[in-house]
């Protein structure tokens, strides 16, 4: 009897991607090849293996990897819970067994489908997915339509079109048509509401046609564990789907999670599997020690988070972000080879392992040169915010949120220059940041005063408000406030005078004055002043 198809495990692992499974440790010398997965129940004994894979569902114990090997397992796959795989990696180093960990919020069911799929030989199936080559996304919808019998098209999570379907004798709307024109889906009033019932259903979803010539639909989410991929639509117009086209449609979704997460594979695998490690650290996707295990890096190395953002927006703002994130990534690695960087959401966290006594000065001064770099080579200016340094990738978390900070902070008052700051440095704008995201600037929030000064200006196109909160700056100084208003410091003092009695505001209490300053410097800040 022939062997069943095993394909390479490096093959495997490139195909799913680190969001799906990473190995913690890969026997040395010949090539690792597995075959398909294997539930493993605790209460069962280890069934000879054949070079599958073992799923170690619930807990995994030295003494499971060892039988594993002993009973012929290509690979040991376990969730990482969060606890010290160094035991684990030892007893699979001792028994020469590949060691693999895959995210806790990835379901077994999933993972399995996602295993089976990316094993599954060409031919194999007897379907003509296997025809599709790897990341081929136009020949995928195309297989996905021939299979289900409507029109299909597959969208990223930001609803962007990647591919669809040109099968002949397929109906089309005028939404799949605007939406492959623009490559995008068209702005409607029930978008928000669809995608959302998609992301929140379990499987796929049918939409009856809600006006003529909207044809009704079915889609269905895309995932790697917890990290949606994207969307998957089919037209049920003429010719109908087919009868079981809602299973059929289940059947591709973990074919396509495997198209989808190659086709997000960039030419550098290595600085690819570590971007998305970082991405899965920073969302929480993956202990520290997973983390660690992936990045080559020991746990408790001191780290900091810089987050860089555009200075302004790009015409074509995924070209741009992928160029600068190729030019940051050589710049951080020159810094420390062991760094790595991730794009998302229009902007670049890089995980920078610190030297000892490095302080946050010095690592602004380098972060700069980063900048200037990217300005030089690529004509793109960049804020960057420098998180600060913390003991360990457990809190490399706390270190990008304060960085998002402080790109915030000179997004709105470095102005049309780049600029670079530690949290330190922009630290009391943090805290009016917060404070403002916290209702602090809200209507029914305000001092009685304060409200009623808004109004009158509102009402009477007067400056007591603006001027006020030019005077507080100055910390009292009229000469100052006067000069930044254009207007004489003898008319300043009289407003400041007359607002007070106008207002019933008390500037000689420290109370009033800082919570009104406090409240003024927030509505600047809003937009609202």
């Amino acid at each position: 009897m022939a062997r069943p198809y095993q394909p390479l495990l490096d093959q495997v692992l490139e195909t799913l991607g680190s969001h799906v499974l990473s190995p913690a440790y890969v026997p040395e010398g010949e090539p690792v090849t597995v075959g398909e997965p294997m539930v493993h129940d605790p209460a069962d004994h280890v069934e000879p293996g054949s070079g599958r894979m073992l799923l170690a569902v619930g807990s995994a114990t030295p003494a499971l990897v060892r039988q594993a090997a002993l009973e012929g397992y290509g690979a040991l796959v376990v969730k990482d819970r969060g606890g010290d795989l160094a035991p684990l990696v030892a007893a699979a180093k001792e028994a020469e067994i590949a060691l693999l960990i895959a995210p806790e919020r990835l379901p077994w069911r999933q993972l399995d489908a996602l295993l089976t799929a990316a094993i599954s030989g060409p031919g194999a199936a007897g379907t003509t997915y296997s025809s599709v080559g790897m990341g081929d996304l136009f020949a995928l919808a195309n297989v996905i339509a021939a299979t289900i019998g409507g029109a299909t098209c597959i969208e990223d999570p930001q609803g962007n079109v990647l591919s669809y379907s040109n099968l002949p004798g397929q109906e089309i709307d005028e939404i799949r048509k605007l939406g492959i024109l623009g490559r995008r889906t068209p702005t409607r009033p029930t978008n928000r509401t669809e995608y959302g019932r998609v992301f929140n259903a379990d499987g796929p979803v049918r939409f009856d046609s809600l006006f003529p010539g909207h044809t009704p639909r079915l889609a269905t989410a895309v995932r790697a564990g917890a990290q949606l991929l994207g969307f998957i639509w089919v037209l049920d117009g003429v010719p109908r789907v087919t009868p079981d086209a809602m299973r059929l449609l289940e059947d591709a979704t973990p074919i396509a999670a495997l198209h989808l997460l190659r086709a997000r594979t960039p030419a550098d695998p290595r600085r690819w599997h570590r971007a998305e490690t970082l991405r899965a650290l920073l969302e929480g996707y993956t202990s520290e020690t997973a983390a660690a295990a992936r990045l080559g890096l020991p746990a408790d190395t001191p780290v900091a988070v810089v987050v860089f953002a555009p200075v302004a927006p790009a015409a074509e703002p995924g070209a741009q972000m992928e160029g600068v994130l190729e030019l940051v990534s050589l710049a951080c690695e020159a810094l420390h080879p062991e760094s790595a960087c991730t794009a998302g959401g229009g902007r670049i966290h890089a995980l920078l392992p610190v030297p000892p006594g490095t302080t946050g000065g010095q690592l602004a001064k380098t972060v700069a040169e980063v900048t200037s770099t990217v300005r030089r080579s690529a004509r793109v200016a960049l804020h960057a915010g420098v998180g600060p340094v913390v003991p360990g990738l457990g809190r490399a978390g706390a270190s990008a949120r304060l960085a998002e900070r402080v790109v915030q902070v000179l997004a709105e008052t470095g102005g049309p220059h780049p600029a670079v700051a530690t949290d330190e440095q922009v630290r009391s704008r943090i805290a009016l940041l917060d404070l403002m995201e916290r209702g602090g600037a809200e209507h029914d929030r305000l001092l009685e005063p304060v409200r009623r000064m808004l109004e009158h200006d509102a009402q009477h196109s007067t400056t007591h408000a603006a001027s006020l909160l030019a005077y507080l700056d100055a910390f009292g100084e009229a000469a100052k406030a006067a000069a930044e208003l254009s207007v004489h410091e003898n008319t300043l003092r009289y407003r400041v005078r007359r607002l007070q009695e106008l207002f019933d505001l008390d500037l000689a209490d420290p109370t009033d004055r800082l919570v009104a300053w406090l409240q003024l410097r927030l509505l600047r800040m809003a937009g609202l002043l």
